[in-house]
């Protein structure tokens, strides 16, 4: 199958900032991709585009139509967000601290370091060079830590790490060569944003707000702001008189309108130029005033947070609020200009990295990096409309539900994350466990989920009440690492790494009922045969071992290997076994007969990525290389392997070749991403990306002397852990066989089948065309047309024969089509209950297919099994939506039948 990436789970945001395109519309960087989350529809979308490092800001257009993201190497990509394409690429010749669109979508301000780039926005047009730099500004002394437009696009206000904020002019004013921003002094930290106050009345900026990072809020003004505004409106009309003996001098270079500065406005009327491009006076005079009136400091005011720092604010300019978000994980709202707390609560236990309004005003969105957290609050009503939180460590292990709805994911933080696949998001956490998760099963009716730990518990939840309703454990405290169930959900299994036994226990009455000893190595992998209760079990001994749990024979059968075996699974009908062994072999054994069917060499395979510090070559390195999670598909014909690696192999079972490789990412900010390391990046003392040469810990608030407390300036206090490895510790496919899930270091991976092709015919002849199935149609003949259609196997000619057909001639035409077509009959009627309203008229084809075919689709059940899963998920929905929207109104369609019988 042709499977592709669909959407990334695990986390909603991991750093940088996030934008709220419209009023519903999250967009956040996960890694090195992006996340977009509809507040609306509840649901959250991955963007396919990779960056080459981790997304370090974002920025979206006025329109919502586009993205322009820079990661940490200052590579940045412009995407189409309604095609998720990227239309351009650009990198920047320095490290990205902030960007942003103006208001009008012409312009995007980036801060380079110190400088501040205004470049041309490229919008839908084809040009050889689509990015204009337009003006450079390069008056800070330090790193540009904040910037923001003003409402007309014409003005830029940013701050910076030399504790200074300066507002700057887009237009190339000729009159004055010597014209400098004006400059906002004042703050003993670093600023952390800058912001442009508009008069409710007029409309126009009135008042300049900075925030740094020490709690300090300065409001900015300009004394009689309308009246210089009107006076200035007046003078124009003169043309450049000689001023009167009334009229005030010229003020300082910083500020005020005098006479001069009339005469100069009065040139640029005539003039009409800013860019080159003939502008409207009236914009251009209040532009002048803007940049040229002296602005006063008005009042200081103190959040008063010590020794909590300020790590994010924003300013809302229709309601005059600003949110601030601290490093102590607590927010406040103050109403502006009379800096009145109207909120202050705490909502995390980490820093607050970002913090934004939506356009409205009325939702607060909130993103801790550290926590993987996600909020969007809504301030009026102090409720949350999303809440959302990844695992704090990498996932180790995944869980499919039977329907194929579920995801269940367990993680070195000690929880348990259940997610719904199609929307994306976590709507239950079970946090009962001490220690890892190392282990996680669905039972067959859907409802309950069992997990295992190295706490030395087993637990089962129940998801309807969402509650730990048993809890299995041993005599002696047992660290366990595998788990199983059988079939009818009557016996649990678990192996265990200290002291490689198997504890069997009753799902019933919670009793331990046997232990299975025999191996002497941990044992990493159990599964119940899908056939009969045959357990097999592998282990580090170099064994797989095959128990009859419900006899209590013990080993019925023991599988030697030359190397550890770390995992084992079985075929979907239970007629073959397959398991990984350290020497990077996949091997298939016949469990009936006990006889070795045949081997994968697979070293070759997953090899690629060289780690920093790796002494030898990707290619001749042999660590790593090898499978620890193997996957079979829903009918068993190829199987899925992943490892140590970046990659996730797909395999041919019966052929033993290499269908294709799954690159997992290109994120070079993961350790084992390239397979030729850069020699510029050796030292003698090592990598450089192991030397740990930032000064991370001063932006984060902590002065020398703090540091020096806490004994953080001694050699080797904080030690540098490098960087994350990335590996894939579990593969799981849907039992549907549409789509697979992978636990990687960069998150839950989540590949469907692609369904871009329309066109596969078979059984094609010169009569077999579009236009014979409309004519067939047309001399109503369903029988035929279905047949010629599923000939064609063009999924909106099938679909339409379908709907054609009388609901009273289903039987007869269900019963004509040959079994060879059946799968992609189904197939076309699962697509059709998912979106088509006639669920009564889909329904009764799925009962006259089964009545017809039943047999047919018993004896190749194993080739059905993927078509008939997506069907029966396709109802399960159904029923679940039609079940909630019945539990709702019971009473009024009471109440309507009553009245029915009435009459």
């Amino acid at each position: 199958m042709n499977y592709r990436f669909q959407n990334l789970l695990g986390a909603p945001y991991r750093g940088g900032n996030v934008v709220v395109s419209g009023n519903n519309r999250l967009v956040s960087s996960v890694g090195n991709r992006i996340s977009v989350t509809d507040l609306i529809k509840s649901e959250t979308i991955t963007l396919p585009c990779q960056f080459s490092a981790n997304i370090s800001r974002i920025a979206v257009s006025p329109d919502g139509n586009f993205i322009l993201a820079v990661d940490e190497n200052s590579r940045s990509q412009y995407i189409n967000l309604h095609r998720r394409i990227v239309l351009h690429r650009i990198t920047f010749k320095g490290k990205v601290s902030c960007l942003q669109f103006s208001p009008n979508g012409q312009f995007i301000a980036v801060a380079v370091g110190k400088l501040i780039q205004i470049w041309r926005s490229p919008g839908f047009r084809k040009e050889f060079f689509p990015f204009e730099l337009v003006r450079t500004f390069a008056d800070f002394d330090d790193r540009v830590t904040c910037l923001n437009w003003s409402p007309d696009s014409g003005y830029l206000i940013a701050g910076s790490s030399d504790l200074t904020v300066r507002l700057f002019c887009l237009s190339k004013w000729k009159e004055f060569k010597n014209n400098k921003p004006f400059l906002f002094l004042g703050h003993r930290d670093v600023i952390v944003g800058a912001f442009f106050g508009v008069d409710k009345k007029t409309g126009k900026v009135s008042r300049v707000y900075s925030v740094s990072r020490d709690g300090g809020l300065f409001s900015w003004v300009y004394p009689d702001f309308d009246a210089k505004l009107g006076e200035l409106g007046e003078r124009n009309v003169e043309m450049a008189d000689p001023p009167s003996p009334g009229t005030p001098d010229k003020m300082d270079e910083d500020g005020g309108v005098g006479g001069d500065d009339v005469k100069a406005v009065d040139s640029v009327k005539k003039r009409k130029e800013f860019d080159g491009k003939e502008n409207d006076f009236e914009d251009e005079g209040s532009e002048f005033l803007l940049h040229k009136m002296k602005w006063e400091l008005l009042k200081k005011d103190y959040f008063m947070q010590a020794p909590a720092k300020v790590t994010a604010c924003d300013y809302h300019q229709g309601i005059d609020l600003v949110v601030v978000g601290y490093s102590s994980g607590a927010f406040g709202l103050y109403q502006m200009p009379d800096f009145v707390c109207i909120h202050m609560l705490s909502i995390s236990r980490e820093k607050i990295t970002t913090a934004v309004f939506n356009d409205l005003g009325n939702w607060l969105t909130f993103g801790c990096a550290r926590l993987g957290q996600l909020l969007v609050w809504e301030w009026k009503s102090e409720s949350y409309i999303l809440k959302q939180q990844g695992h704090y460590f990498d996932v180790n292990c995944l869980a499919y539900s039977p329907d194929s709805q579920l995801l269940a994911t367990g993680a070195d933080d000690n929880k348990i994350k259940v997610w719904n696949v199609l929307s994306g998001f976590c709507f239950v956490t079970f946090p009962e466990h001490t220690n890892a998760v190392t282990a996680l099963h669905f039972m067959a009716n859907n409802h309950s989920l069992l997990s295992a730990s190295l706490d030395g518990t087993v637990r089962a939840w129940d998801l309807f009440r969402y509650r730990n309703f048993r809890t299995f454990t041993t005599p002696s405290s047992r660290q366990f690492v595998s788990l199983t169930a059988d079939q009818s959900g009557e016996v649990i299994c678990a192996g265990t790494l200290d002291s490689f036994e198997i504890f069997v226990w009753s799902m019933k009455t919670g009793r331990l009922l046997d232990v299975l000893s025999g191996h002497e190595g941990p044992v990493h992998g159990l599964m119940f045969s899908p056939s009969n209760a045959i357990l097999a079990s592998s282990s580090w001994d170099k064994t797989v071992r095959l128990w009859d749990v419900f006899e209590g024979k013990g080993s019925v059968e023991t599988f030697q290997h030359v190397h550890d075996v770390l995992t084992v699974v079985y075929r979907p009908d239970g007629k073959q076994l397959a398991c990984s062994t350290l020497d990077g072999l996949i091997s298939f054994w016949d469990p009936l007969e006990g006889s070795l069917m045949y081997t994968i060499e697979g070293r070759r395979d997953i090899a690629g990525g060289r780690l920093m510090t790796d002494r030898r070559s990707a290619a001749n390195s042999t660590s790593g290389k090898y499978f620890t999670t193997l996957c079979f598909s829903a009918d068993g014909s190829y199987i899925l392997a992943g490892g140590n690696s970046k990659f996730i192999c797909m395999y041919d079972v019966a052929e033993q070749v290499l269908l294709r490789r799954f690159q997992i990412t290109h994120n070079l900010s993961l350790d084992g991403v390239l397979d030729v390391l850069n020699s510029k990046k050796m030292t003698e003392a090592g990598a450089l990306d192991l030397i740990d040469d930032d000064n991370s810990d001063t932006e984060e608030g902590i002065d020398k002397q703090t540091r020096g407390k806490l004994g953080l300036d001694l050699p080797g206090s904080m030690p540098n852990r490098g960087r994350p490895v990335i590996r894939t510790k579990c593969l799981r496919l849907a039992p549907t066989g549409r789509s697979f899930v992978a636990a990687t270091t960069e998150g839950v991976l989540v590949y469907s089948v692609d369904e871009s092709f329309i066109f596969d015919p078979t059984d094609l002849d010169i009569d077999v065309t579009p236009e014979a199935v409309d004519a067939a149609l047309n001399e109503d003949q369903p029988s035929r047309a279905l047949i010629l259609s599923l000939r064609l196997n063009e999924d909106s000619l099938v679909k339409k024969c379908i709907l054609a057909v009388n609901p009273i001639d289903i039987p007869a035409v269900a019963s004509s089509v040959p079994f060879r077509y059946l799968q992609r009959l189904i197939e076309a009627l699962t697509e059709l209950l998912e979106g088509c309203p006639f669920l009564e008229f889909i329904l009764r084809w799925c009962q006259e297919i089964c009545k017809a075919h039943g047999k047919s689709i018993q004896q190749s059940s194993r080739n059905m099994l993927p078509a008939l899963k997506s069907l029966q998920k396709a109802i399960i929905s159904s029923h679940q939506d039609l079940a909630e929207m019945c539990s709702s109104n019971e009473y009024t369609l009471r109440y309507l039948c009553s009245t029915s019988a009435n009459k």
